[in-house]
């Protein structure tokens, strides 16, 4: 086993034990939840097969949902913004998604702000929109989704910049 797949492997158990035992027991004012479990699909290396990237998010999801008992709410935004990824990537990091070399350690902070938003917005309101399920809470949908998207954000970006590997 080569070490790319070794640290897929560990960041996806890690980040799956993290959301469950830490994060999902969180719940501050009832609107702040992190999510940091897409850390996974935000950091998962591009020139891979996209089939297996999809597969690999459903199954992050799922695992979440059976941990928190939430019914696949997770793998379905999981698997939605594995799917639009790519139009993000392009959208932030332009020509070098294009020629597949994107380095995040080497992405400006506005690159990784906008590709990070995105798609945590993203994940969020269709997470929240399938918890809640119902039009009349339309305002709680986009309340939950607003304040958990920059808890999220937040946390994540502090994550990146500790475990990113700095070159000199």
């Amino acid at each position: 086993m080569n070490n790319t797949v070794l640290n897929t492997v560990l960041r996806f158990i890690g980040l799956v034990l993290l959301q469950v035992i830490i994060c999902s027991n969180i719940n501050f004012l009832g609107y702040l939840n992190p999510y940091i479990y897409i850390i996974f699909i935000f950091l998962y290396p591009i020139s891979n097969n996209r089939l297996l990237f999809i597969f690999l998010s459903f199954l992050l999801g799922l695992s979440v949902d059976l941990f928190l008992d939430s019914g696949g709410v997770h793998a379905t935004a999981s698997v939605a913004i594995a799917y639009v990824r790519p139009l993000f990537l392009k959208f932030s990091f332009g020509a070098a998604y294009e020629y597949q070399a994107i380095k995040f350690s080497n992405t400006t902070f506005s690159q990784r702000l906008i590709y990070f938003i995105s798609l945590i917005v993203i994940h969020h309101a269709l997470l929240f929109s399938l918890v809640i399920f119902d039009q009349n809470e339309a305002l709680l949908i986009i309340k939950q989704t607003f304040y958990s998207s920059i808890f999220t954000l937040i946390i994540c970006l502090l994550l990146t910049s500790l475990f990113s590997k700095k070159e000199l």
